[in-house]
């Protein structure tokens, strides 16, 4: 049975890089792979991109009410008829071997669970990646629910400007730390985010832990 595994991390732990490795893994064995991502995540538009400068086009983007298991259905079938269209030029294998998901945080519960269906149900392998919590220290709710679903868990870390390793994610706002706002706000010209550890958390907190 293939299973869903949720690779998380802070900011800048190299999550996107580590997606775009595996993607590349199985595909220099002969396998293909569908990439997706939530819509809400507009940083890329429709692209994976990692912060060494690496992008790829995904393949769907997940929409908040969207069936995440119909859409992977739906991208499966297209890869199948492709195959079946040149199946004269191309001896290569026409099913998916593994779907993965960038920035999985954003998903919904329900969407998470499509994840599942499609690990178990269509024993196909997930790898979702993402951040575990938002600049609040407060889980997102996809995080959540693939913390509490997911068949495997793997901490993909990173450090603190202290060194230590980093565990928490602030947000600043005209390069100042801020904790109160909205859980999703996405890098842009005025926001931007740090990964720090618990003691240089509190202390830009001033011993904050959620708001």
């Amino acid at each position: 049975m293939a299973k869903l595994y949720f690779r998380y991390g802070a900011m800048n732990s190299g999550k996107s890089t580590a997606l775009l490795q595996a993607a590349y893994n199985y595909e220099e064995r002969g396998q293909r792979v569908l990439l997706a991502k939530p819509r809400i995540d507009t940083k890329g538009a429709g692209q994976i991109s990692s912060r060494l400068g690496m992008t790829r086009p995904v393949d769907f983007l997940i929409g908040a009410d969207d069936d995440a298991r119909g859409l992977f259905a739906e991208h499966q079938a297209r890869i199948r008829y492709t195959h079946d269209e040149l199946a004269g030029l191309s001896s290569g294998p026409a099913e998916v071997s593994c779907l993965l998901v960038d920035e999985a945080q954003f998903l919904t519960a329900s969407q998470v669970d499509d994840l599942f269906r499609v690990a178990v149900l269509d024993d196909i392998p997930v790898l979702a990646y993402g951040i575990r919590t938002d600049f609040r220290t407060e889980a997102f709710p996809g995080s959540r629910r693939l913390m509490d679903v997911a068949h495997a868990l793997e901490e993909l870390k990173t450090i603190c400007r202290c060194g230590r390793k980093a565990l928490f994610n602030g947000r600043l706002v005209d390069g100042h730390f801020v904790f109160d706002g909205d859980q999703v706000a996405i890098d842009g010209a005025e926001v931007t985010y740090e990964s720090l550890c618990g003691e240089c958390y509190l202390r830009e907190s001033g011993g904050r832990l959620a708001s």
